[in-house]
């Protein structure tokens, strides 16, 4: 076993020819480190990677938040992004939710044999540049490869290291009753643009992935003193699930007021079509945030001066009961019920 650019190497590794990615029965180390300075060392230049050690050694002082996340997205790409982006902006966000500044990623990289050498140099290429806008550091790595047929092409593991800023916990367990419920932006849009580019749907206009980073404006909020109470970005089971989970944990109600939560019309048509409730659908860079009352109208001022959140609104509020549960108030004023999604919708969308 040999290890190169601080990538763990494992038998069987894949040899880097013409084409496709593809196993070499006890050939490993030569071939895998082929691959990594042929397309991983050019695209993510680090010091740590230089090093070629077993791991990264990171400089970090101060209490920490650490998430970990696997993405198995079909199809590796999509209108407004792939897996790649995806498997970098998911994990930036996850520490973002915990009041965290994202510092540092590692990668783990399962490749399916054949997958197409080009295939790879796009997604390696794609998660650099999420990278860079997202200004964390990919310091460390591991890739396997499995038999053809075994998998989708790619599945793709990061981790990330934060450093945790917010002056105070951030969690269902500081709401309290009365405090604003504020969503970043329209919601929806990852779900559908995943399934339509899957099932080769088409429409008029391209439905595109929210897939984005969102520390900013949550690092916006945390440091101009906002009194930020709880976070949670909108992925599987989008604003529905998350509110429930929030209200479950709590023990409190949330009221949530469906005029005020952007759908954009073309979202809307397809879950009409799809049978889908908005409420339901997976994003990847929308976010809601719980905040006292009065300050409220200062944060959806303070996040709408970022691009991935100018579409922020308040859409609800923190009541004392019916605790663990979520209402929704509808155009003509009837209330309903709201819960978590129950399955899979949409499987394999992150």
């Amino acid at each position: 076993m040999t290890r190169a650019d601080g990538f763990d190497l494992a038998c069987p590794a894949p040899i880097l020819d013409q084409e496709t990615v593809q196993l070499a029965h006890g050939g490993g180390g030569r071939a895998m480190k082929q691959l990594l300075d042929a397309i991983v060392r050019p695209a993510f230049r680090d010091p740590e990677l230089d090093r070629g050690h077993d791991g990264a050694v990171l400089d970090v002082s101060g209490p920490l938040a650490f998430t970990t996340d696997s993405y198995v997205v079909r199809p590796l790409f999509f209108p407004g992004g792939d897996i790649g982006s995806l498997a970098v902006n998911g994990t930036v966000n996850d520490l973002a939710m915990c009041g965290a500044r994202p510092l540092y990623l590692s990668v783990g990289f399962i490749l399916e044999e054949g997958l197409p050498i080009d295939t790879l140099r796009k997604i390696v290429a794609s998660m650099r540049e999420a990278a860079i806008a997202a200004g964390v550091r990919l310091v460390t790595g591991d890739t396997k490869v499995v038999d053809r047929g075994k998998m989708d092409g790619m599945f793709v593991n990061t981790a990330g290291v934060g450093r945790f800023i917010a002056p105070t916990p951030i969690g269902p367990e500081s709401l309290w009753p009365g405090d604003a419920m504020i969503l970043s932006g329209d919601i929806g849009r990852h779900g559908i643009s995943v399934m339509t580019a899957r099932e080769g749907f088409g429409f008029e206009s391209v439905i595109a992935s929210d897939c984005a980073p969102l520390a900013d404006p949550v690092l916006a909020l945390l440091e101009q003193g906002v009194a930020v109470r709880c976070l949670r970005d909108l992925t599987r089971g989008g604003l529905a699930s998350a509110a429930v989970e929030i209200a479950e944990s709590a023990k409190l109600a949330i009221a949530l007021d469906e005029t005020a939560i952007p759908v954009s019309d073309e979202v809307r048509a397809a879950c009409k079509l799809f049978g889908f409730d908005p409420l339901l659908v997976a994003n990847e860079g929308r976010f809601i945030a719980f905040v006292p009352q009065e300050d409220a109208a200062r944060a959806v001022e303070l996040l709408q001066q970022w691009p991935v959140s100018e579409g922020a609104a308040i859409i609800g509020r923190v009541e004392e009961s019916p605790r663990g549960r979520v209402s929704c108030r509808g155009a003509l004023g009837l209330m309903r019920a709201v819960d978590m999604l129950s399955g899979e919708q949409l499987p394999r969308i992150c």
